[in-house]
């Protein structure tokens, strides 16, 4: 678990570190908090990577806020990366777990009686990893969305050893939000892509003011603006990251 410094422990998530030295490249990609748009956005990026022949795995790791359907439990957001990774992956190996109640997942946890394990995330993750080109994760929540007890999103980000990019929201309170997340990420000394904001409003009031003053403000690299909904070339918005991955 993240301490007051920011900084990881030594303990079990320094223990997975090295395993989780994916042969491929990666990206976590976490945001400033619940509905910030990092579905949209992962999506975005996953067909943008298959639009470029590249083969991409989703991973999903913890989702609360589930429906039952024949199958099982599953949620509307990691049935959404699958989709944009054109089908064919299995639906357990990129969701792990999958919790019914949309509530914080070690609540949503803790009320079916189940253990969020850092070590089963990793085994799932090997296992995507080695059927793809590329590895999209999508955290839950913000930044430190705890995962149980002694585990958040920023722990399991950490233990990846994966570049993560943070999406921010923009929508009225995203500039402290914003703030607080970039500073965390920072603080816990992870490798990182910079942050992308995400407008689920197109007319957005004051839109270019609140992009002008995160830019100014955040310790990350901006890389761009995603308008939900927006006949935005696929691959163009993600020029910066692409040709990298595809290279690769």
């Amino acid at each position: 678990m993240i301490d007051d410094s920011g900084v990881a422990p030594v303990g079990d998530v320094a223990s997975v570190r090295a395993e989780l030295c994916f042969p491929i490249p990666g990206i976590f990609i976490t945001g400033t908090d619940t509905g910030c748009g990092k579905t949209e956005l992962a999506c975005a990026l996953i067909r943008a990577l298959c639009a470029a022949g590249l083969r991409v795995a989703p991973f999903k790791p913890v989702a609360a806020g589930a429906a039952w359907q024949q199958e099982g439990w599953r949620n509307a957001d990691a049935q959404r990366l699958i989709a944009a990774a054109g089908g064919g992956w299995a639906y357990d190996q990129v969701n792990p777990y999958c919790f019914p109640e949309a509530v914080s997942p070690h609540i949503a946890a803790r009320q079916i009686g189940v253990r969020v394990e850092l070590t089963t995330l990793v085994d799932a993750a090997h296992t995507l990893a080695a059927q793809a080109d590329w590895l999209v994760v999508e955290g839950a929540g913000g930044w430190l969305c705890p995962l149980g007890e002694q585990l958040t999103i920023a722990d399991l980000a950490i233990a990846s050893g994966l570049p993560v990019l943070l999406v921010v929201g923009l929508r009225l309170g995203c500039l402290n939000h914003a703030q607080l997340s970039a500073r965390a990420i920072r603080q816990a000394g992870v490798p990182t892509l910079g942050w992308m904001a995400s407008q689920p409003d197109a007319a957005m009031p004051y839109r270019t003011d609140n992009l002008t003053r995160l830019q100014a403000d955040l310790p990350l690299e901006y890389r761009g603006c995603l308008v939900h909904g927006a006949s935005l070339a696929q691959r163009q918005i993600f020029d910066w990251l692409i040709p990298h991955g595809a290279a690769t």
